[in-house]
């Protein structure tokens, strides 16, 4: 069934290659399919193109395949073109004509505008709920192995001493970058294009403020035009914060594969975390760094992915943003899956101590020296030839004694400080505006 179909039936082999995985992605949007006809069906009501009686029945309709959708029973039947001919089809098998009429105002283009938006507002939500206890990790870390030194590296050749305090510390403030670029990505989709119909809004005297208000949204996509142009937009804004996300994780993780090597010895984890081979018995293998590193340095190409299938699109609908469900969507899961397992893996970590109490990395603390020379009030140029000359004559020597006070250092990570910047961050968040008008809707 088409919702445009007339009388003549669509080649085969056209259908199948235009309807492609829709069905597959759009069970995704399903819930949120109805979250939008039920705001609209009462709009409907609101301004005379529906009875309170119409706009009731169609309303507890939607609420039972609602509760189908949440109980795994729902499905887009083959012969059945999208999500929203399936919930318009139910709702014409159930109630006739008034089923009907529930398009009334509106076109596909918007209808999948809207659920597109709930969906990534949703996900982002469950994103930032996921980011938060790794974040707490981070700093709970940070804090326990605050005096547990390690190289610093700059080229990758060592530079400076650093700890696991600031390099747990360190991922846990990139995360409150990603969560406010995050927060960016759920202002641009928080506005409602319904409404805007096929891009050119519509005769019918219809309510957008209403249709804002039911669904939670901050503020509408005004202009009718806009809003149809919203469409790749607002996904590629959305990968673009998620791709953030999976840089901070694809860094840890390469670190954590460096770490774990024997030539560096930092870290070990237990062996049923890491996996082994099968020609050499000594492998302790951190398959899930290296799995996640890969699958968020996919997520990173995916803004690139989204710019160049929407290059050049005129204003108003193309069948090309289609697909971009096909890569966006899957993203999510994919990061929240490696969000859990760098969890899991981080909070079975060991962590050597005394690593510079090893002689190679003496010249670690060249700059150590260097400053205590300044502190006696030799000119910084003075300090640091002196040094390095003692370096090359191989008569430097050296203290592993460290006094580093100020913010951020190693003896001041100020993860109070980080802490207390996250919290600001997801303040600026309004899920429990959502929340309270998508319970509302349904009750």
């Amino acid at each position: 069934m088409k919702l445009w179909q007339k009388d003549i039936d669509v080649n085969k082999a056209v259908e199948n290659f235009t309807v492609g995985n829709d069905r597959e992605f759009d069970l995704l949007l399903a819930p949120f399919d109805v979250l939008g006809n039920i705001a609209h069906a009462k709009m409907l009501a609101s301004v005379g193109l529906l009875t309170n009686e119409e706009s009731e029945q169609l309303t507890n309709e939607l609420k039972n395949i609602y509760a189908s959708i949440q109980h795994s029973t729902f499905s887009i039947q083959n012969n059945v073109e999208d999500v929203h001919s399936q919930v318009e089809f139910l709702l014409t098998e159930k109630l006739g004509d008034v089923g009907k009429k529930i398009h009334s105002a509106r076109s596909r283009n918007d209808q999948v505008l809207v659920d597109v938006k709930l969906f990534l507002r949703n996900e982002i939500e469950e994103l930032v709920n996921n980011i938060q206890p790794f974040f707490q990790l981070l700093i709970q870390q940070s804090e326990k192995y605050k005096n547990h030194l390690l190289p610093g590296y700059t080229h990758l050749q060592i530079a400076m001493p650093s700890s696991f305090g600031l390099w747990f510390g360190a991922y846990a403030e990139s995360l409150i970058d990603d969560i406010t670029v995050l927060q960016s990505a759920f202002k641009v989709v928080n506005k409602n294009p319904l409404g805007s119909a096929a891009g050119y809004g519509s005769s019918f005297p219809i309510n957008r403020t209403l249709t804002t208000q039911l669904l939670g949204f901050a503020d509408l996509n005004y202009n009718v035009v806009y809003a149809q142009m919203g469409r790749g937009k607002a996904e590629r804004i959305t990968s673009q914060a998620l791709a953030n996300v999976a840089d901070t994780l694809a860094k840890l993780s390469m670190d954590m594969c460096l770490y774990l090597n024997q030539n560096f010895d930092f870290v070990s984890f237990p062996t049923e975390l890491t996996t082994g081979s099968s020609i050499m018995p000594h492998k302790k293998n951190p398959d899930v760094f290296e799995l996640i590193r890969s699958k968020c340095n996919s997520i990173k190409s995916l803004p690139n992915e989204i710019t160049m299938m929407t290059t050049n699109l005129p204003s108003g609908y193309h069948r090309d943003l289609q697909l971009l469900k096909e890569h966006l969507f899957p993203a999510f899961k994919i990061l929240k899956d490696c969000l859990q397992m760098a969890a899991l893996m981080l909070s079975n970590i060991s962590i050597k101590e005394n690593i510079l109490k090893d002689e190679k990395y003496k010249y670690l603390f060249s700059v150590e020296e260097v400053n205590k020379l300044v502190l006696q009030g030799v000119p910084f140029r003075d300090a640091y030839k002196k040094i390095g000359l003692d370096i090359e004559a191989n008569k430097f020597t050296y203290s592993t004694e460290l006094n580093h006070t100020h913010e951020g250092s190693i003896g001041n990570l100020c993860n109070d400080k980080i802490e207390a910047m996250m919290q600001q961050t997801l303040a600026a968040f309004d899920f429990e505006k959502v929340k309270v008008a998508i319970t509302d809707l349904l009750n």
